[in-house]
């Protein structure tokens, strides 16, 4: 009668186990390496926005950041700045490659709010929604749906980006005195390099 090595065996025993609940606490590591991940990405655009000296660094934060939670992009927009009602943030031109982009609104907002952050959460809010526009999406539902997802997961739930996201833009403005803008109109005017260097007031 063949003799059985039983250390050998409980150590068999002891591997596979071992090996099975590796197997099985992968999909766990995999989801905590993916927190990881997105953590430092977030620490990534947060950085970038808060930093963010012009019109084109926020605007490739925007197309960055949609990239990122969409997996949609569209190049060849133009800015342009122009003077419009002080309740409207910007539009989209549809069938156009043209964000405008409320000129005198953005002006009112930097001389009022020393929170340089602040500012380009707002201006970042403005510019994805109608860059979400620009890449088809029609409905306002439907767009600002996009936006919160966009900005909460590229933000996290707490940074002022996502805060004006799900709130809407005017959460910045409740408290700013918005009268009639009685300042003469000024002239349309495009943002030149929009998509490389930008000047933040024109």
């Amino acid at each position: 009668m063949q003799k059985i090595d039983l250390s050998k065996t409980f150590l068999f025993i002891c591997h596979f186990d071992a090996t099975l609940k590796g197997l099985m606490q992968i999909p766990l590591f995999c989801r905590m390496f993916a927190l990881i991940n997105n953590s430092e990405v977030s620490e990534q655009f947060i950085t970038s926005l808060g930093e963010a000296k012009d019109y084109a660094e926020v605007w490739k934060i925007v197309k960055e950041t949609t990239m990122y939670t969409l997996n949609k992009r569209r190049d060849s927009i133009m800015l342009f700045l122009d003077d419009l009602p002080l309740q409207l943030g910007a539009y989209y031109p549809v069938g156009t490659n043209n964000i405008v982009l409320n000129r005198a609104l953005v002006e009112i907002v930097e001389a009022s709010m020393k929170d340089k952050p602040a500012v380009n959460a707002l201006i970042y809010n403005l510019l994805l929604h109608e860059y979400l526009h620009a890449l088809g999406e029609m409905s306002e539902t439907g767009v600002r749906r996009e936006v919160v997802e966009v900005a909460k997961k590229s933000f996290g739930e707490n940074h002022i980006a996502t805060l004006v996201a799900c709130k809407s833009p005017w959460v910045l403005l409740k408290d700013l005195r918005l009268g009639p803008y009685c300042s003469p109109k000024r002239v349309m005017e495009i943002v030149r390099d929009f998509e490389k260097t930008g000047k933040y007031v024109v």
